[in-house]
Formats: C-alpha cells, sequence, structure tokens
C-alpha cells in the first residue's frame, strides 16, 4: 500500500473514502493535523479552567444545557453520554458502513474544530488500522443533532463497551481487550459529545449509494443497449442534434453513450429502412429517464463532498475565547438528496421492468413469444418478470422520502429533525432491488440478443454479451431460473460489464460531461 490519505488535512471524496475502508489506501495523521488537534485540546482545557460555560463542556446535553457540571465530574458526563446514547436497535449495518463512519468521525474531528484528544483519534485510527470495526444497530436516529444513537454505538468500544466485529465474528470489546491486554481511553471534557454529534451515519450511507447507483446507472445503459439491438430499436432518438435542444447534461451524456455502446453494429442497419415509425418510450426515452437519474446521482455526490469535509458536531471550538453551539449536525443537506436518489434509482428499475415486458410480448420479429421457441409445456422468461415487477413495485412503496417527516425530539430542543438516517437506508434498500431488476433484465437481454444471430452488434455490445454467457448459457426450456438470476446478479454487481466497455470504448463513451458524471 503506497498511497497514504491526510486525516483533517486532504481532501475526502466518495471514492477515497471507499478505497481507505478496503485498504487500498492508508489513512494518517500527519504534523500539520496534530498541530490542529492539539491546540483545539488546549482551548477545552483552557475553557474548563477559566471556568466559562460551554455547551457540553461543562454542561448537560440537549434540554439539560443549563445544568452546569463540576470539573471532577466531566470523565463520568462524558462516558455517560456515550452509555445513554446507546439506544439503537434492529439489525447491524455492514461492517463496512460501520468502518466508514469510522473513516467520516476521524477526518471531521481531526479537522481541529471539536476539541478532541489526539489519544482518543489515534484509537479510532487504530480501529480502522486493525479491521477491528463496531457493531451499530441500523435504527435509532432522526438524523439532526446528530447520528446520535448509531455514533454512540460506534464509538462504545473506545471505553471498553459495546462489541466489535474482528475476522467476521463478533466479540465483546471487554473480551477483546482483555485478549489483547488493551486499556479502555479516558474520555475528556467534549469528547463524547463530539463523537456522538455529527451526519457520519448518513454520510457513510450516501457514501454507498453514490458507489452503487453510479453502477446501476451505468450497467442500465449497456443492457438498454442490448434491449435495443434486441427489439429492432432504433439509434435516432439518441441523436446529438435532437439532445442539443433540450440541453441536460444528464441526457446529452447518456445520449452520447448510447451512440457510442451502439456504433457500427449490423443489427441497426439490417432494419435501418424499415416501416416502424417510433419505439415504445421504454427505448426511445433513455436519455430523458436515465440523464434525470444521473443527474440526482450527481446532487448527491456533490452534497455528499461538502459533507465529507465539513465539521458537523456541536459546539464549534474556533478558540478558547470563540465557541459556537450551532447546528451543523443537521442532517438535511444529505436527506434530501438521498430521497432523490431513491426516487432516481426506483425509475432505473422502472423502465428497466418496462423492457423486460417489451421483450416477452412476442410482438417484435424474430423474437419468440416469452423469449422461447417452445412455450406451452415451457413458461420461458414469464416468471422472472414477475420478480422484476414485485421488485419494482416494492420499491415504489418504499420512495416516500423518510425527509418529509419530521418528530420533534429532546423534550422539543430538537424540534425539527431530518431522518436522513432513515432517507439512506431506504436509498440502499431500493438500489440493492435495482441491482436485481437489472439482473433480470441483463438475462432477457441477452437470451434476446441470441435472436439476432448471425447478425452481430458492435464491439462493445458484442463483447458484453459474450461475458454473460460464459456464466449463464442461453435457454432452451425451462430451468431454475434463480440460479441464473443470482449469477447475473453477480456480473451486475462485479461492475464486469462497465470495465469491458470503458477497456473497449473508450474514448467514444466519453461525452463532454463525462468528467461530472464519474464516479470519483
Amino acid at each position: 500500500m503506497e498511497k497514504t490519505f491526510c486525516y483533517g488535512v486532504d481532501h475526502l471524496t466518495a471514492g477515497i473514502t471507499l478505497a481507505i475502508a478496503r485498504g487500498e489506501i492508508q489513512g494518517i495523521i500527519n504534523a500539520e493535523a496534530r498541530k490542529r488537534i492539539l491546540k483545539s485540546e488546549a482551548d477545552v482545557r483552557e475553557i474548563v479552567e477559566k471556568g466559562d460555560t460551554v455547551y457540553g463542556v461543562n454542561t448537560g446535553f440537549g434540554p439539560l444545557c443549563t445544568t452546569i457540571i463540576s470539573a471532577e465530574d466531566t470523565q463520568i458526563l462524558q462516558e455517560n453520554i456515550l452509555k445513554s446514547h446507546s439506544v439503537g436497535v434492529g439489525e447491524p449495518i455492514s461492517t463496512e458502513i460501520a468502518k466508514l463512519m469510522l473513516i467520516l468521525k476521524l477526518h471531521s474531528l481531526a479537522r481541529g474544530f471539536s476539541g478532541i484528544a489526539l489519544t482518543t483519534l489515534e484509537r479510532i485510527l487504530w480501529h480502522i488500522d486493525e479491521d477491528i470495526i463496531p457493531v451499530v444497530p441500523a435504527q435509532g436516529s432522526v438524523g439532526a443533532s446528530g447520528d446520535l444513537a448509531p455514533l454512540a454505538h460506534a464509538f462504545l468500544p473506545l471505553i471498553g463497551l459495546g462489541q466489535v466485529q474482528v475476522n467476521g465474528e463478533n466479540i465483546k470489546t471487554a473480551e477483546l481487550f482483555t485478549q489483547r491486554n488493551i486499556k479502555p481511553i479516558q474520555l475528556g471534557p467534549k469528547e463524547g459529545l463530539a463523537l456522538i454529534n455529527g451526519t457520519q451515519f448518513i454520510a457513510a450511507h450516501a457514501v454507498e449509494v453514490v458507489d452503487r447507483l453510479y453502477n446501476c446507472l451505468d450497467i442500465a445503459d449497456i443492457i438498454g443497449a442490448m434491449m435495443i439491438e434486441a427489439l429492432l430499436g432504433s439509434v435516432k432518438p439518441f441523436s446529438e442534434k435532437l439532445h442539443a435542444i433540450r440541453p441536460f447534461p444528464g441526457n446529452i451524456h447518456v445520449a452520447h453513450r448510447m451512440r457510442a455502446l451502439l456504433k457500427n453494429s449490423k443489427i441497426l442497419d439490417s432494419h435501418a429502412n424499415c416501416s416502424r415509425v417510433q419505439d415504445p418510450y421504454s427505448l426511445r426515452c433513455i436519455p430523458q429517464v436515465h440523464g434525470t437519474s444521473r443527474a440526482s446521482w450527481l446532487h448527491l455526490k456533490e452534497q455528499l463532498e461538502i459533507e465529507l469535509n465539513a465539521v458537523t458536531d456541536n459546539p464549534i471550538l474556533l478558540s478558547a475565547d470563540e465557541t459556537i453551539s450551532g447546528g451543523n449536525f443537521h442532517g438535511q443537506p444529505l436527506a434530501l438528496p438521498l430521497d432523490f436518489c431513491a426516487l432516481a434509482a426506483s425509475e432505473i428499475g422502472n423502465i428497466s421492468d418496462r423492457r423486460i415486458y417489451l421483450s416477452l410480448e412476442g410482438n417484435i420479429e424474430g423474437l419468440p413469444q416469452l423469449l422461447m421457441k417452445n412455450t406451452g409445456i415451457n413458461s420461458g422468461f414469464m416468471l422472472p418478470q414477475y420478480t422484476s415487477a414485485a421488485l419494482a413495485s416494492e420499491n415504489k412503496s418504499l420512495v416516500y422520502p423518510a425527509s418529509a417527516d419530521s418528530i420533534p425530539t429532546s423534550l422539543g430542543q430538537e424540534d425539527h429533525v431530518s431522518m436522513g438516517s432513515i432517507s439512506g437506508r431506504k436509498a440502499l434498500q431500493i438500489i440493492g432491488n435495482l441491482e436485481r431488476i437489472l439482473a433480470i433484465e441483463l438475462l432477457c437481454a441477452a437470451q434476446a440478443f441470441d435472436f439476432r444471430r448471425p447478425l452481430k452488434s458492435g464491439a462493445i455490445l458484442e463483447a458484453c454479451h459474450a461475458h454473460v454467457r460464459q456464466k449463464v448459457d442461453h435457454a432452451e426450456a425451462d430451468r431454475v431460473f434463480a440460479h441464473d438470476i443470482t449469477t447475473a446478479h453477480e456480473i451486475v454487481v462485479s461492475r464486469a460489464l462497465s470495465e469491458i466497455a470503458r477497456k473497449i470504448g473508450a474514448p467514444d463513451l466519453e461525452s463532454p460531461f463525462t468528467e461530472s458524471f464519474d464516479q470519483h
């Protein structure tokens, strides 16, 4: 591992965050960050020594903000906040998302505005480097005064409590510390509050959304192009001139990609002068639908990049003489874009299911009904479409924006909350369904593609089809299609088709907006 990232100093992106979590980049606390951290730590000590009243340093929390805490009770106060706020319920979040939370929190605290001790940040870094990741329940955050409950669970291990996952197994932190002769750390003034205040649960989910939705959008274009070939669709709706007079960047980008994917296709040439006037919307409007979803993805990516490099705890310590109690912990800047991306993902699944259905009707020349010649004793691909329909419908029921809701907490002190934690969890659930819808469309597209032989498409789609056929055979008769769906899902999430397309299609796939829509 040669690349390094300096917490609190370097600029963080979704791609870099994932690379650190996956061991591809080493995160460090360098001299510049240490200087900032030690200065902020000294500011807190000065506040305590002077006896100034500062929220969370020498006061209670939330509605208890007017209760003054003595200097000797400070450590108890900071440990108690981790204990009392550890009220999460439900299944644990994935280990990767929990690790992302640690990375994002470390980067934010290392900026030097939080009063956190260097020793505390070094212990968090140890957890990341050693892959000793806290077990964090998924439910319990309302996404406003920071992600209080999940962050409390994430940092219980610092004081020897909670559970951690090591080598795929959960173990009590106390047991692990005994095994390794490690002592819990002692929290100083404000540290407990700094650890639980922030949007790192929401942001960690958003990192996963940005990554996985990017892949879905990429492969949806490829599968859509395969369907156009199989269903004898026209390339005209992707005309550069057409999109120049309605110049939405996402639409232009997708139309450009579609032209590149269909380049040099003999299948297109074979029906250039056919009598069909225009295609159904699920083919003709791919740029408008896929492109708009790309625009929502781009908005989340831009918002997230700001958040990843922000300070989101409270209060903020600018110096020993200037502290500000504000609302940087409020999750609204990510909650709304996450809900928008959930809708965007659902719509990609919706139009994908329509293309699947279209391929089964038997109304396209050369394509048998249900994509199988010997139907009657065989049901063909009828039932995989049932599954895609079920998943698309489930996504529609999940897509109501969590951020439209707010429930007061903390005796009314926190009277408007973002619910962004729910936005992030729902978005990932929808994307998970979308990945399987696209897997089903990939199976149908590959099956339909076979019926166009001996004609061939362009180099990109031919290579993508060949990759699918290395994994899944053409279906001559009914079989347990669940196995095929599982294999196709593996192809989708592996990103193999996108890599094939980029390798063969560069630079043809690049549009004027490629850089904007790049993952990183």
